[in-house]
């Protein structure tokens, strides 16, 4: 594994879409959605996003590594219907990633239980006892040598669920300093892996939205 230094781009917010009740955030690779525990860990998307909008709120998370859609809301009530469409799992994601290795199918779903992997935190871990119920279709998108670029289409939101799904079936993400060996890692300046598409019910209206970022690599 990589050693960790945090060193997150200074770059403006990118913002996809905004409303009286909703803001569209298109999250950089390298910058956690919240502030760490040690100060010099501070800076986040949604500090950044708070100094801006003060009024708004946090609704779901992508890994720090992750690049893409993220969407806060713009008042407490907006917060609550939000939240409750990603625990119902209205909320439909499509994920873009480069992967090592090539896929020979084109396409299919993973559905392997994840949990922690406590000695080694953060990393999580497949367990068919203790794990929790995750699920991700996948697509094949294009074949490039020793690489395959897919679309993953995670129906539930564990915590590097597509990172260890991907890692499951043989095919680990480009730049995953957390599961790749160092070939993986090298072959990627950022983990290649990049929210797209995110669409939800707007929480006054009901109708749907589909947010999307353009894919940065």
């Amino acid at each position: 594994m990589k050693p960790f230094v945090y060193e997150p781009p200074k770059t403006p917010l990118d913002i996809l879409y905004i409303d009286e009740d909703v803001l569209v955030v298109n999250k950089p690779s390298g910058l956690l959605t919240v502030p760490g525990k040690e100060l010099k860990h501070h800076d986040s998307l949604e500090l950044r996003v708070k100094i801006e909008y003060p009024n708004s709120f946090l609704v779901h998370r992508l890994d720090m590594d992750t690049s893409g859609v993220i969407i806060f809301a713009l008042s407490k009530s907006t917060q609550r219907s939000l939240n409750l469409q990603f625990e119902k799992r209205i909320v439909k994601k499509i994920y873009e990633a480069r992967v090592f290795g090539n896929i020979t199918e084109d396409n299919g779903f993973i559905d392997l239980p994840l949990i922690v992997d406590w000695p080694n935190r953060p990393l999580q871990k497949i367990d068919s006892k203790e794990g929790k119920f995750a699920l991700t279709h996948w697509q094949v998108l294009d074949r490039e040598g020793d690489v395959t670029r897919v679309a993953l289409m995670p129906e539930t939101g564990r915590t590097h669920q597509l990172r260890v799904h991907m890692m499951s079936l043989g095919h680990t993400i480009l730049g995953d300093r957390f599961y790749g060996n160092v070939a993986e890692i090298n072959l990627a300046n950022e983990l290649q892996l990049h929210a797209k598409q995110l669409v939800v019910n707007h929480p006054k209206s009901g109708k749907s939205l589909a947010f999307v970022s353009n894919v940065p690599f």
